[in-house]
């Protein structure tokens, strides 16, 4: 489609939006991290830590182990319940730090309401953080230094850059600033020259600000947040949500109503979420070449 931000295609005049495949993005992905490991020493290695039986944290967890398997990388499970003190968190967390089989390490979110989220994150060695959530990886990438980048961010930003979406001097919007997407996902675009507003639930005047958007990127975990008369016309809109609604799954962009104006346009399922799982698959490739792995 060429720089889809200089050349929109139409339709009698209707603007007919790249709707991103997340999940093909995400398969050469993979495919080139088993190239990879097949040339490695032994395979790299990634440790899950989850605590209590949260249904969607055990759907998650399941889609990152299917993609270590799928590229060779072996995971090693720590499941913990729900009763287990933040002490006994932090103490398999320090064994898997001192555990030279182990190069990665992942502590799959929520964390029971009585566990400081905060406090486990940072025991994790900051060259093991898979999630790159240490606050030591979290400078580096609001410095533009970093290696670890959290994994949906890092996701969304290579969504951009395949679509050929013009960065620099642009305007992106981010509805959403949890330290998991929102503020990382700014510092990444920020590093890339673009004009970056961050939007949230004190934001007055949401919809004014959305329309300004070149790049909408949107994640609050509420369905349908964005609709139409709230984005520009081309504008690359980006749905980081996912939300469940009966059986089926939804974002918080109301994709059928958005996507006859925006020039690139990302649909849940299928969107980022498969950039996610395939963003954690590159990060625990860097997290063995940093354990001196070859």
């Amino acid at each position: 489609m060429g720089k889809m931000d200089a050349k929109i295609k139409r339709q009698k005049g209707v603007l007919m939006p790249h709707v991103v495949n997340g999940n093909s993005l995400a398969d050469s992905i993979l495919e080139k991290a088993k190239g990879q490991i097949a040339s490695f020493s032994r395979p790299p290695c990634l440790a899950i830590v989850m605590v209590g039986n949260n249904p969607a944290s055990q759907v998650y967890v399941r889609r990152k182990e299917e993609a270590c398997k799928k590229v060779g990388i072996k995971t090693k499970n720590i499941h913990l319940p729900s009763s287990a003190t933040e002490g006994e968190v932090m103490e398999q967390i320090l064994a898997l730090n001192s555990d030279s089989s182990v190069d990665a390490i992942l502590v799959q979110l929520p964390l029971p309401p009585h566990i400081d989220e905060e406090r486990v994150l940072c025991q994790i060695s900051p060259k093991k953080d898979v999630d790159g959530f240490h606050p030591e990886n979290f400078g580096r990438a609001a410095l533009g230094t970093g290696q670890l980048l959290p994994c949906t961010p890092k996701g969304v930003l290579h969504i951009l850059k395949e679509s050929k979406i013009g960065l620099a001097g642009k305007h992106a919007v981010i509805v959403g600033r949890s330290r998991i997407v929102g503020k990382p996902l700014a510092f990444l675009l920020l590093n890339e020259d673009c004009t970056v507003t961050i939007c949230h639930s004190k934001t007055k005047n949401l919809k004014e600000v959305a329309r300004q958007a070149d790049i909408l990127c949107v994640a609050v975990g509420k369905p349908r947040t964005i609709t139409a008369e709230m984005v520009k016309e081309g504008a690359a809109v980006i749905d980081i949500g996912i939300n469940r609604e009966g059986e089926k799954l939804v974002g918080d962009v109301d994709f059928e109503g958005v996507k006859g104006k925006a020039s690139i346009i990302t649909p849940v399922p299928g969107g980022v979420g498969p950039m996610t799982v395939a963003m954690l698959i590159e990060n625990t490739l860097l997290c063995y070449k940093l354990q001196g792995g070859k």
